[in-house]
């Protein structure tokens, strides 16, 4: 099997510990085919051709695989649910068949075969979430197309939070275990331990208990070093919000939050933060932004 993008990945993307775990074969095999309700044969084929630097920076959360004529991009979620996934997705899959294809074959006149594509998203935030959601491109579009489904990407979504879709991670033993290895590291949080030890303390009792016994046992200290990471983004967002919601008492909620979340921007806060504070999409900012006569929309 490939292992394109991932294994040989730049040092400045760091892989998460979902990443690194299911970007095994046999385990990637069963936790798809239980979202699917599939059962896969042990030799079936799969490619794994995840790209960097797509749908997060710096981080790599997603697996892309090729598996039975499908191109499967597949992302886990662990903070605010971010509307823009649809967007990143259809991003994604572009630069996937630009990758996949010859760039000469484009031009043939005849019909050029690509897979058909799947997107997955699988939720292990804190926020309440449906067991099943939909997100979609067109809820994006500044105005309803005259053909529907003129150009619509759809998002299957899953909150794979311990006690969500019971019979998937029934089914898939892997997504289980690592649903309730996340779910003791926030137990272990709330018990007031710091990050490191609540991590720790995790990574020791599902050993004992033989959750994810064998890849903890020898990716441990990796582990820990990838789970700081990504917790510590978590952090940082909450960090922003906190910040965003200062930064308003500060200059005056009276000029209402467009306005306080433009000039939040223009201090170099994230636009997802300002977004997350005005209630108004990013590209609903980036077109005020443009509107307003700006030279350089941010990113």
């Amino acid at each position: 099997m490939a292992d394109n993008g991932t294994s040989n990945a730049n040092r400045e993307h760091k892989s998460s510990v979902f990443a690194d775990f299911f970007k095994d074969r046999d385990r990637l095999l069963e936790m798809y085919g239980a979202l699917k309700g599939i059962s896969y044969p042990a030799d079936t084929q799969v490619e794994l051709v995840t790209l960097e630097d797509v749908l997060f920076q710096k981080q790599i959360n997603d697996l892309a695989f090729v598996l039975d004529g499908r191109l499967i991009i597949l992302v886990e979620h662990q903070s605010t649910l971010n509307s823009n996934i649809p967007l990143r997705m259809l991003i994604y899959i572009g630069r996937e068949y630009e990758k996949l294809t010859n760039s000469r074959d484009i031009y043939r006149h005849k019909l050029l075969k690509i897979p058909k594509p799947d997107f997955i998203l699988l939720y292990n935030g804190t926020e309440e979430c449906p067991d099943e959601f939909e997100l979609k491109l067109s809820d994006a579009f500044m105005e309803a197309p005259e053909i529907p489904d003129l150009l619509e990407l759809k998002v299957k979504g899953y909150n794979v939070n311990d006690g969500h879709n019971p019979e998937i991670l029934r089914h898939s033993r892997n997504l289980g275990d690592y649903a309730y290895f996340m779910a003791l590291i926030r137990k272990n949080q709330e018990a007031e331990m710091p990050l490191a030890k609540a991590i720790t303390a995790a990574i020791r009792k599902c050993i004992e208990e033989g959750i994810m016994a064998d890849y903890l046992k020898k990716q441990g200290s990796e582990v820990e070093n990838m789970l700081m990471t990504e917790f510590n983004i978590d952090v940082a967002k909450e960090v922003w919000m906190e910040e965003a919601r200062e930064y308003g008492i500060e200059i005056g909620e009276a000029r209402g939050k467009l306005e306080t979340a433009l000039e939040m921007i223009k201090d170099g806060f994230p636009i997802e933060t300002a977004s997350k504070y005005s209630g108004k999409s990013a590209d609903e900012l980036r077109r005020h932004i443009k509107s307003s006569g700006a030279s350089q929309l941010p990113q």
